[in-house]
Order: C-alpha cells, then sequence, then structure tokens
C-alpha cells in the first residue's frame, strides 16, 4: 500500500511539474518567431514601404503597400511562426484588387523588438497599429484579416471597429477549444491566451468570411464550422484540398477573397 501510495504521490507531483511548466512556457507554446537582423531590408518594391510603429514599450515592423487610388485597406494578422519575410508574399493580389495592405510582425517576431507576455499586451499593440493606420483610410473600405493565430486578434479588433469584412482564414475557436484537442489533460483555467475567437465573432455585426481548407489537420475544420454558427452574417468557403499552410496556394481561396473584398465606396 505505501509503495503504491508513493507511486501515485510521484504520479500527482511530476503532473503539477508539468502544469506549472505550461503555466510559464506557454509563449513558446504558442510562439514561434523568427528574429531578423535589423540591417534587413524587407521592402523591395517601389509601392511597398517598411515602417516601424511605435507601442508601449516596443517597436513593431510592418510592411505597407500603398496604391495611388485603394478602394480600401487590408489589416492582415499573421500565423504564429515565421515574420513579414515568409508572409508578406501576395502584393500583386491585393494590387489586383487595388487594396493596399498592411501586415505587422509582432513583438519578437522579425525586426520588431521585446516579447509577447500576455493576450492583452497582444491585443493592445494590434489595436496600437491600427489607430496609427487608420486615418489614411479614412471614407474608404476596411477589411480586417487574420490567418490562425491571428484570427482571435481580427475578431477581437472587429468587434472595436466594426470593418465593412472580416476575413478568418484557418480560424480557431479559442485556445481552450485547440488544448481541448491537443492536450486534453491541461485545464482549462490554466491558460493564460484564451484567445477566443467565437466569444469576440459573435460581436461582429458585418459580413464574416470563414476560409478553411477541408486536410486541416492542425486545426481541423470543425472550429470553421462552429464559429459560423456564432457570426450573424458569416460564410464559410471550404478549401477542397487545402491544408493548414497551403490556403493561399489555391485558386478557390483567391476566387472567395476576391469576391468577398467590397468595392468602392
Amino acid at each position: 500500500m505505501i509503495a503504491i501510495a508513493l507511486a501515485l504521490l510521484a504520479a500527482v507531483l511530476v503532473y503539477l511539474a508539468l502544469l506549472t511548466a505550461l503555466w510559464f512556457g506557454q509563449e513558446r507554446l504558442l510562439f514561434y518567431p523568427v528574429p531578423l537582423d535589423p540591417a534587413r531590408v524587407l521592402a523591395t518594391e517601389p509601392d511597398v514601404h517598411e515602417r516601424l510603429f511605435e507601442v508601449d514599450g516596443a517597436r513593431l515592423s510592418a510592411l505597407e503597400l500603398r496604391l495611388p487610388d485603394p478602394d480600401g485597406v487590408v489589416f492582415f494578422l499573421h500565423g504564429n511562426a515565421g515574420n513579414l519575410q515568409s508572409w508578406f508574399t501576395n502584393a500583386d493580389f491585393y494590387r489586383r484588387a487595388n487594396y493596399d495592405l498592411v501586415m505587422l510582425d509582432y513583438r519578437g517576431y522579425g525586426k520588431s523588438s521585446g516579447r509577447i507576455e500576455s493576450e492583452a499586451q497582444l491585443l493592445s499593440d494590434v489595436q496600437a497599429v491600427w489607430a496609427q493606420v487608420a486615418p489614411r483610410y479614412e471614407g474608404r473600405r476596411v477589411v480586417f484579416y487574420g490567418r490562425s493565430l491571428g484570427t482571435a486578434l481580427a475578431a477581437a479588433l472587429a468587434v472595436q471597429q466594426q470593418p465593412d469584412l472580416t476575413i478568418l482564414a484557418s480560424p480557431y475557436r479559442s485556445m481552450a477549444a485547440m488544448a481541448r484537442q491537443h492536450y486534453p489533460w491541461v485545464p482549462s483555467a490554466l491558460l493564460r491566451y484564451p484567445l477566443s475567437t467565437e466569444e469576440h465573432l459573435a460581436r461582429v455585426r458585418g459580413p464574416v468570411l470563414l476560409l478553411h481548407g477541408d486536410r486541416d489537420e492542425l486545426i481541423p475544420l470543425a472550429h470553421s464550422q462552429a464559429l459560423l454558427e456564432t457570426a450573424p452574417q458569416g460564410r464559410l468557403e471550404v478549401v477542397a484540398g487545402a491544408g493548414h499552410n497551403d490556403l493561399q496556394d489555391f485558386e478557390s481561396y483567391l476566387q472567395a477573397v476576391r469576391a468577398a473584398l467590397p468595392g468602392r465606396r
């Protein structure tokens, strides 16, 4: 009996140690930034401009496609890995659509300084950058676009700003739902980054386009199907054959985005 009790105690201690490590190490599980040399030139085309945005305690790197007379702007919040060098690759698509494109790197990504420490900080950074971008597009169309990790951030910003269109590509319901899928042994109360896309999406009044590959194994299609139920003006486009990282390579995805972008006011 003593041996069994000791074994149970050891198991409990190991479990508690794992939970403690998870509590303090969530950033390493959620965020995979790839830093860049500050001297690296990211803007290599004449209508693409590199910009640094001042936020509380950091400077965030961004790229902006600026057209002569755009119909509007797509404010793009990317996924949890890489940096602008790997994400800002589709400028021609937005040129043809006559939309400016603004994309930022989160703290610690690319040439952005600092590091991510909380969900509140992450959301505050996104809000601060948009507040500096928004005046240029007064009277023009505004589209918030979130990809993977960025979908919860885009949905949260859309609640505040109520844009003309919100696009969520490969979205997840919440980090709690993701944890139940990948780490069912982790109590949801332990999550310091709830990132609840579904909670925000229910309060977005304008059109919402959900895009999801039917072969996405990281964030299954069921997440978008559940989100569709919460979006008052939501529409789901299932991209046949697409996984999580190759969605943008499919013509049906491009057609859906192109058709959804609203025309000039």
